[in-house]
């Protein structure tokens, strides 16, 4: 049986080695930890609505430290939440970044996947 962690808070993706002594590995909710990250939500409406972006480079950084954690630990990490649907540049930077999986929306799957493919094999 493996356990995986959520990963939604800043301190999860901080302390990401001492949290995966006790877990097999991490799946980070991008919702939270961009709320969390920026103190800002997604549905607070009007102009500061539209400061949650999970490409921000403090979420990045959050982001980021998740994913170098598990991987250098050798444990599994994916990813749930709107970001990488909203935002196709953000699931290639996450690919280019380790990430194991990226949840997406039904109807970004395909264009996702595709665009997914295309970036692959541009970098190689």
């Amino acid at each position: 049986l493996r356990v995986i962690m959520m990963c939604e808070i800043p301190s999860n993706a901080l302390l990401a080695e001492r949290f995966l002594e006790h877990f097999d590995g991490m799946s980070i909710g991008s919702n939270d930890m961009t709320q969390l990250t920026l103190g800002v939500d997604r549905d607070s409406g009007g102009p500061i609505a539209a400061t949650f972006d999970e490409r921000d480079d403090a979420v990045k950084a959050m982001l980021g430290m998740a994913i170098r954690a598990c991987t250098q630990a050798g444990k599994y990490i994916g990813i749930c939440g709107q970001g990488p649907s909203d935002h196709p540049d953000l699931a290639e930077w996450l690919v280019d970044e380790g990430i194991a999986s990226i949840s997406l929306n039904p109807d970004t799957v395909v264009e996702t996947w595709l665009r997914l493919a295309k970036h692959g094999r541009q970098a190689h």
